[in-house]
Formats: structure tokens, C-alpha cells, sequence
């Protein structure tokens, strides 16, 4: 079975999208077989390896209802050893078709229980529906984008929270890798003093890897390329690689990740 990563934050704009694209690449440049699964009705993980938005059935709208064998609708990607499963606008209608199912929180854990991959990781949209829900039940570990902004920590008590329910309720198993700290800008005292706060309060769940606000990351999803692609030597792409490494070696252990005081 695939080792499956939800990566999420109930906040837009943190990273998530972009550290899944780059993750991803990453973790299949150094020989892992992984799939891209993009539950954003917006698309940007789909367009982010240069590929067009799924229509339909054929994306992961149709993967996420139970709808088509998952297997029919991956989509290589040219970075070897990465596939996707493409987004359509078609998801923001699944919130509403779930919520009348008496399985509605479980339907992408069946839908994607027989992949074999190394790596499934599942880019979610902002927000608690049932969409990040069914990612949470089909996953069994999960990335939390965190930007180094002021209002960095806002919201992640409710986060916890969710997690912790679904623990106690579906899928006791869920565990959180890391909290990766993102858009660290070196000159900017504010960023040192949100990541120092982060560190302070979450300890060892924090990614020893920071992700730096670097303009070639930016240029490169308009690209439609990870950075590792557009620019090796920039620091985006190092950091990445360095998260890719860290990832790794955390596979190995399991932190109690929900015991925080807020």
C-alpha cells in the first residue's frame, strides 16, 4: 500500500499547492514512484506540472465519489517516476453530492486503497468540508504548511482540533509528519520572529527544513515546471530537496503530535 500524505492548512495561501508540486518532484527525483492527487477545485497542482484540468469523471472528482478506477485517469508527468491525477471545477460540486451519502467520509479512502505507489500526496483546498475530511480518513500522514507571517498560528487550534476528531472517530492512525515553515523571508525580522514562535510552541514537530520566499519558486509554477526543473541551483529547489531528505528520514518515527497546549 502507498504511504498517503494530506497536505493541509484550512488557510489559502500558505504553500500547500507548492510544496506538493515540489515535494513531489523531489521525492521522485531521488527514485520514488509518487503520485500527485490534486483535490483543489482550482486546479493549481494540475497546472503547476504544465498539465491541463481534468473534465468530468476523468479527474479526481470521479476518484473522489467512487465514480472510475483511479488507475484509469493518472496522467504521466515528465518528471520521471511522477504521475498526477488532475483536478476539475467539477469538485466544488462533490461537498454537496458527498452529504447525502451514508459513506461520504470514507469514499476517497475505498476509491484509493489499491494504489501502489510509494508516495500519494494529496493536495487539499482551504476549509473543513467533507473534501479535506475524506483526505484526512485516506491518509495516514499529514504536511502543514505554515507561512511565516503574522497570522501564521491563527487557526491551527481548530486545525488540531479536526485532526484530533478524526483520530478518535476514523482513522486513528493519522499522525502529523511536520509542520513545514514556508515564504521565510531572511530579511524580514518579522519571519524570524514567527518561525522562533513556532519552533517554541510545537518543538519537534517543526521541520528542521525551511522554505524561503524565493522569486524562482514563483517563476517556475508559471511554468508549469517544479523547481527543480526550472532552476536546481536556486534555493527554492535546495530547500526542497532538503525537505525531501528530512521527510524521509522522519518516516521512520512517530510523533504525538496532538498533545499542544494552546
Amino acid at each position: 500500500m502507498s504511504s498517503v500524505i494530506a497536505m493541509i492548512n484550512q488557510k489559502g495561501g500558505v504553500g500547500k499547492t507548492t510544496t506538493t508540486v515540489n515535494l513531489a518532484a523531489a521525492l521522485a527525483a531521488i527514485g520514488k514512484s509518487v503520485l500527485v492527487l490534486d483535490l483543489d477545485p482550482q486546479g493549481n497542482a494540475t497546472t503547476g506540472f504544465g498539465i491541463s484540468k481534468g473534465r468530468g469523471l476523468r479527474s479526481s472528482y470521479g476518484v473522489l465519489l467512487g465514480l472510475i478506477d483511479p488507475m484509469d485517469v493518472v496522467l504521466e508527468t515528465y518528471v520521471s517516476g511522477l504521475f498526477i491525477i488532475s483536478s476539475t471545477i467539477d469538485l466544488s460540486a462533490a461537498e454537496v453530492e458527498l452529504f447525502s451519502q451514508k459513506d461520504r467520509d470514507s469514499k476517497l479512502k475505498q476509491s484509493i486503497s489499491k494504489l501502489e505507489y510509494d508516495y500519494v500526496l494529496i493536495d487539499c483546498p482551504p476549509g473543513f468540508g467533507l473534501i479535506n475530511i475524506n483526505a484526512l480518513n485516506a491518509s495516514n500522514k499529514i504536511i502543514i504548511p505554515l507561512q511565516c507571517e503574522f497570522y501564521a498560528l491563527e487557526g491551527l487550534a481548530q486545525l488540531f482540533t479536526t485532526i484530533q476528531s478524526v483520530r478518535n472517530t476514523i482513522n486513528r492512525n493519522l499522525i502529523i509528519s511536520g509542520i513545514l515553515l514556508t515564504m521565510y523571508d531572511q530579511r524580514n525580522s518579522l519571519s524570524s520572529m514567527v518561525a522562533d514562535d513556532v519552533r517554541a510552541h510545537f518543538k519537534n514537530l517543526v521541520f528542521n527544513t525551511v522554505i524561503p520566499r524565493n522569486v524562482k519558486i514563483s517563476e517556475a509554477s508559471s511554468y508549469g515546471k517544479p523547481i527543480i526543473l526550472y532552476d536546481v541551483k536556486s534555493k527554492g529547489a535546495i530547500s526542497y530537496i532538503e525537505l525531501a531528505r528530512e521527510f524521509l528520514s522522519r518516516e521512520l518515527q512517530r510523533v504525538d503530535s496532538l498533545h499542544v497546549e494552546y
